[in-house]
């Protein structure tokens, strides 16, 4: 399984996929370009996200822990742990100064990206939650999740200010518009649908894929919509119009993720043949500017409604549609996999925390290292309190005792400590949760009891 986000930074093209491997790459699409391969995560990846600066980058893992890593050749990272079930998906805020997490402990929690720590957790769901996702203005999240809901957060009050249902199957994954007025939910019945938040109702209904969709990923316009199913197809929605436009085969398994790069022009897919395809759209460069423009003016969540926000409000099943366009790219794109660009492995020696870890890397040769970080983002290879100086003659080697900063001794005490910090962070997240369970069952217990009273007192 591939999972994949595109990202284009300073005129610089990068990817970014993790895998059942537990390796997170790194990949410049540059000709001839080295790919990184980061080595931390201790089970299967199942999320890849960038921060919006392309700073930093977040990963998710069936291991429990959330990792925040700088794409350079250093390749450090901050452990995050609090979920005490594997974590399916990592996004952040649209000013990067937050993320959201889910996971199968049926929990969302946000953290705060400038000091690194934990901040809340969001308790509705019955089920694991598949994927949470920030709006567009930050003021909002988006969740989805096993129990055949999908909720809306308001992150101010810290409660769930709207619901979706969906009585045939779940969705596995779910994203705002690029103006935040809908979501697009992917279900695991092979539907797609889009729900307008402003009004509570249901606005398009896809029936265009044989397997169930996996991913779905929003054109920067707001009006196309790509989706990639486990029926080993992607398809181009054009949400104006109201129907599929594309279809889309490359990929000889499951597809199972895809993004579009942050321009539009460019989108990947990844899938369970270890395949990641790059596609180039042929979309109006010019309109989905202009429609940016004007989407960035109506960004306020009680805004009216605008023309280009108002979807056909119909379903659009297209069964037996001939006016679509398949494309295969095997029969005209060159196989580029036999020009595997070289790997560097960035090898990590983490003590790990409850909330982050530092990894060092072995540098080249009289290479300076920063050791202990708090914030990634912030910290320059000059800003280390310590700064280490190590020498090293294969990158694959562990250092030798005499090479750590740390005796081994006080190695083995911290680390002992942060297991005991470790399991208390998941006793408080557990009694956490079942005290918003007490909580809202108390609520209920008022709520009927004030009905029973009310009746007693309607009767006399």
């Amino acid at each position: 399984m591939c999972v994949v986000i595109f990202l284009i930074r300073s005129n610089t093209n990068l990817a970014a996929t993790g895998s059942w491997d537990t390796f997170l790459m790194l990949w410049s699409l540059r000709p001839q370009a080295r790919a990184f391969r980061y080595v931390g995560h201790k089970d299967v990846i199942t999320s890849v996200q960038f921060s919006p600066l392309g700073n930093l980058l977040a990963s998710a893992s069936r291991d429990r822990t959330i990792r925040l890593w700088i794409p350079d050749k250093r390749g450090k990272s901050s452990e995050f742990k609090a979920h005490t079930a594997p974590v399916r998906s990592v996004d952040f805020s649209a000013d990067g100064q937050f993320l959201a997490s889910a996971s199968e402990d049926k929990s969302i929690k946000v953290w705060n990206m400038y000091r690194q720590r934990f901040l809340y957790s969001l308790y509705r769901h019955t089920h694991w939650v598949r994927c949470a996702k920030f709006s567009p203005d930050g003021r909002l999240i988006v969740s989805c999740s096993e129990d055949k809901t999908i909720k809306i957060w308001d992150t101010t009050n810290k409660q769930c200010v709207n619901n979706f249902s969906d009585f045939v199957g779940f969705a596995n994954f779910v994203a705002f518009n690029p103006n935040g007025t809908c979501i697009a939910s992917a279900g695991s019945d092979h539907t797609v649908k889009i729900w307008d938040i402003r009004v509570n109702k249901l606005l398009q209904h896809y029936q265009v894929h044989s397997g169930g969709v996996n991913c779905v990923s929003f054109h920067p316009s707001g009006n196309y919509l790509i989706t990639a199913s486990s029926d080993g197809t992607l398809k181009i929605l054009d949400l104006l119009e109201g129907r599929l436009i594309y279809t889309l085969q490359g990929h000889t398994g499951p597809v199972f993720t895809v993004s579009f790069s942050k321009g539009g022009e460019l989108f990947t897919s990844g899938g369970a043949d270890a395949q990641v395809l790059l596609w180039r759209t042929n979309f109006d460069e010019l309109n989905y500017k202009d429609v940016s423009k004007r989407n960035l003016k109506r960004l306020h969540f009680d805004s009216p409604p605008h023309l280009l926000d108002i979807y056909p409000r119909t379903p659009h099943p297209h069964e037996g549609r001939i006016d679509t366009v398949e494309i295969n790219p095997k029969l005209d794109v060159t196989d580029l996999q036999t020009s595997t660009p070289p790997v560097v492995d960035i090898l990590s020696f983490d003590s790990t925390t409850t909330t982050e870890t530092t990894v060092r890397t072995l540098p080249d040769k009289g290479e300076e290292i920063c050791g202990y970080f708090l914030n990634p983002s912030l910290m320059s290879s000059e800003c280390s309190p310590t700064i280490l100086k190590k020498k090293t003659e294969d990158i694959s080697d562990l250092p030798s005792e005499s090479q750590r900063s740390i005796p081994l001794a006080v190695t083995d005490a911290l680390e002992h400590i942060m297991e005991q910090l470790n399991v208390l962070t998941q006793t408080v997240s557990i009694l956490e949760q079942r005290l918003t369970l007490t909580e809202d069952k108390l609520k209920d217990c008022l709520e009927n009891q004030q009905k029973l009273f009310n009746a007693i007192q309607q009767k006399i």
